[in-house]
């Protein structure tokens, strides 16, 4: 049992690569340069630990972190490994002009993971334990926040208020915007809250954009949600 209490059976600990993230996000390494970014929650991608090696400042934060290095890597090929295995079953609900073929995902997910591990093994302090919806940041910490794969992603188990208030704490830790990826459950379907969830930003503050973006590995998850915090 890790310092949070959670299982790590529970995680399913596989990451994307640096690259993936630009897709995903509509970025350039030279739009993020000179901006301090936060990955959350940031599991086994490869963003920080490539980011940082081409200069720029990125934090990941994750509650897998509470969880040591070697822990995390093996789960993370054991993952792996069950997703090619599965993915098999699934393929048609995936597109694969990125990938190829089942067995170029499990190359981009392993060198995901192995990177992610390598960084943390030098840099841990880049690498901070957390649970959302808390955060152990500054308010306006970070200027850009990313968060992949999680909010909008799991609706089956994190209800709207979780979301209302995890969107909260991202943006008090966030000076200019946060970026979502992508708007869609695991079933595919447009996340049902969404707009509820827009209008709230709007009210508050924010300018809401859905924006299409070029990568696309899930049929219909093809857009993030950029929030940008006004004044």
């Amino acid at each position: 049992m890790s310092k949070s209490g959670l299982d790590l059976e529970r995680i399913i600990f596989i990451g994307r690569t640096y690259e993936e993230y630009l897709h995903m996000f509509s970025l350039s390494s030279l739009e993020l340069n000179g901006k301090k970014i936060l990955d959350c929650p940031a599991g086994a991608c490869s963003f920080t630990a490539v980011g940082n090696k081409f200069g720029l400042d990125v934090t990941a934060a994750d509650i897998a972190y509470y969880h040591s290095n070697e822990e995390l890597k093996n789960k993370g090929l054991k993952d792996i490994e069950h997703t090619v295995e599965t993915m098999e079953k699934a393929k048609d609900n995936f597109l694969w002009d990125y990938f190829e073929s089942v067995e170029g995902l499990g190359r981009h997910r392993t060198n995901a993971l192995i990177d992610c591990y390598n960084d943390r093994k030098k840099n841990s302090k880049r690498y901070i334990p957390t649970t959302l919806p808390s955060l152990p940041f500054k308010d306006k910490e970070f200027d850009i926040i990313l968060s992949a794969h999680f909010l909008f992603t799991y609706s089956d188990r994190l209800d709207v208020d979780f979301h209302i208030s995890t969107l909260k704490e991202l943006l008090r830790v966030s000076k200019e915007e946060v970026r979502i990826f992508p708007l869609v459950d695991l079933e595919g379907n447009r996340y049902q809250h969404l707009d509820e969830i827009i209008s709230y930003l709007e009210d508050n503050g924010c300018k809401v954009e859905e924006v299409k973006v070029s990568y696309e590995f899930q049929k219909n998850a093809n857009s993030m949600l950029r929030i940008k915090k006004i004044g």
